[in-house]
């Protein structure tokens, strides 16, 4: 195995692509949908933001049916997001402006067609698709020091061009691989928490950037056209997962 390939090797994730609509959907609880949420607790409705406003449906994953998930949730049965439609802060706790609902058991599902008047969301069926070829972006995209000093070494000795020149990044909505930033990245788990220098009042702090301790990476919903989903500009809504306390974090970033 020469160099390059021992690195993609390395580097490349598993993920379950999502393409939208393009076909006819069956309707049934195994189905995964954008601008769409009809599966929800006995006692649970849409949600309400911190205003008393309905939150936008965004999504619905059906995990079951995905040829792969990651280990974060691979005890969950179905994934529903929901969004103010004021977008909240990037890193902004779960709760008041947006919710992810996971169910472990769809005996505690019952299907329900709640509308939102105000959605601005056309609702799609998602094709699910493997592919093994994910890879980082570059700057803050999930790669080590250790990495990038190698992608580095190949183009200094002229065996590449450039490190986009080898790998594959995958864009659209999806589960695993890594995350889409449109801007420099802030790595893709609590491994990668790093801190920003700042001064209050004074006193040199250090403030810290990243998902937070003990997250990772588990999926985004990319800005989509067909479904009329915008973030921002152009970009993904992007959550990880914390292994030990099970709470949901949410970045986005933006063109």
């Amino acid at each position: 195995m020469d160099e390059i390939q021992e690195l993609l090797h390395e580097i490349s994730r598993s993920v379950t692509l999502f393409t939208t609509g393009g076909f006819r959907p069956t309707h049934t609880i195994e189905e995964s949908w954008i601008g769409k949420v009809n599966c929800y607790g006995v006692d649970e409705e849409i949600p309400l933001d911190e205003h008393g406003a309905l939150m936008l449906p965004i999504a619905q994953f059906y995990l079951p049916s995905l040829p792969f998930i990651p280990e974060a949730v691979k005890d969950t049965q179905i994934v529903t997001v929901f969004a103010s439609a004021k977008l909240a802060d990037p890193l902004e706790p779960m709760g008041a402006n947006w919710l992810i609902r996971e169910y472990k058991a769809l005996e505690d599902i019952q299907i329900k067609e709640l509308s939102h008047a105000h959605s601005f969301l056309k609702a799609f069926p998602l094709q699910p698709a493997y592919a093994a070829d994910d890879c980082p972006l570059w700057d803050g995209g999930g790669l080590t020091a250790a990495q990038e000093a190698r992608v580095i070494a190949l183009e200094e000795k002229g065996v590449i061009d450039s490190y986009y020149d080898i790998t594959q990044h995958h864009y659209q909505t999806k589960f695993g691989g890594y995350p889409s930033y449109c801007q420099s990245g802030i790595g893709i788990s609590g491994d990668d928490l790093f801190y920003l220098p700042l001064e209050v009042e004074g006193v040199a702090v250090h403030e810290p950037q990243g998902y937070g301790e003990g997250f990772e990476f588990v999926f985004q919903i990319s800005s989509d056209e067909k479904a009329g989903l915008n973030v921002v500009d152009s970009g993904s809504l992007m959550f990880a997962k914390n292994k030990q306390t099970k709470q949901w974090s949410m970045y986005y970033d933006f063109y």
